[in-house]
């Protein structure tokens, strides 16, 4: 590999990789066809390749110690990144379908594990469609919290259906979510968080937490100020709309 003296893509001062060179359009479309490897089934996911540290010997995931957190459209990353020092001891991966984003995640990981040796062991990235493939990385109950922050508004009508947040998708999420596990979404678009609102809301496994349980979150600060679309809203006095959902029993 390249030192930071002789690879461009790297900043000399940090040792971390620098965005422009990773640019891609800002969404890309989740309904169509996209090339790249995926498990046939959450005991297929190679753990020693996103964790190798912590599964050597290309263990997969017979051990207890299993992903929990899945930032899903993980962008470039902030929110994993902070959430990695914050819960140390939680595995957990961000999905990401462009692949110029993913691949700069992945250099940001690498670089970040080797300037903090001991650290961000237990982050990880993967090109994949989520939209399509989340019951191939996560069994049933596995997760306890799940991100969507600032999705693609899709704002055409017609266009409803490429939303990550939506009815049909609620439930493959409720199924990979453990009883008691948290969806976080959060956008700057009023109509789309009206209606990832709703959403939640009008489904029968997720309810809303309560504001007492919102202040004592410390992951509801991230939402807004750890990604790079936060702290654009930010920075030009935007506002941003909030949905934080459990999921519960089904009632009989």
């Amino acid at each position: 590999m390249l030192d930071n003296e002789t690879n461009p893509t790297l900043s000399k001062s940090t040792g971390l990789p620098r965005k422009r060179f990773y640019r891609a359009r800002a969404h890309s479309n989740p309904l169509s066809d996209s090339h790249f490897p995926i498990p046939i089934s959450p005991a297929n996911v190679d753990y020693s390749t996103h964790y190798p540290q912590l599964f050597p010997s290309s263990e997969r995931s017979e051990g207890s110690k299993k992903i929990q957190f899945a930032d899903i459209g993980c962008g470039f990353g902030g929110l994993l990144i902070s959430l990695s020092t914050l819960f140390p001891e939680t595995l957990m991966i961000g999905m990401e379908l462009r692949d110029k984003v993913t691949e700069y995640v992945k250099e940001r990981i690498l670089a970040l594990r080797g300037t903090n040796p001991g650290q961000y062991q237990n982050v990880s990235v993967v090109r994949t469609n989520s939209m399509k493939y989340i019951p191939n990385y996560f069994e049933k109950g596995q997760l306890s919290k799940m991100f969507f922050l600032f999705p693609d508004p899709h704002f055409k009508e017609k266009n409803h259906r490429r939303r990550v947040i939506s009815p049909h998708l609620l439930d493959e999420y409720a199924y990979v979510l453990q009883v008691g596990g948290i969806i976080y979404t959060i956008t700057d678009v009023e109509e789309l968080g009206d209606w990832m609102k709703a959403c939640l809301e009008n489904h029968p496994l997720f309810e809303a937490l309560t504001n007492e349980e919102l202040k004592v979150d410390p992951v509801i600060k991230l939402l807004s100020s750890a990604t790079e679309e936060g702290q654009k809203v930010a920075r030009n006095g935007g506002q941003t709309f909030q949905a934080v959902f459990r999921r519960i029993a089904l009632s009989l």
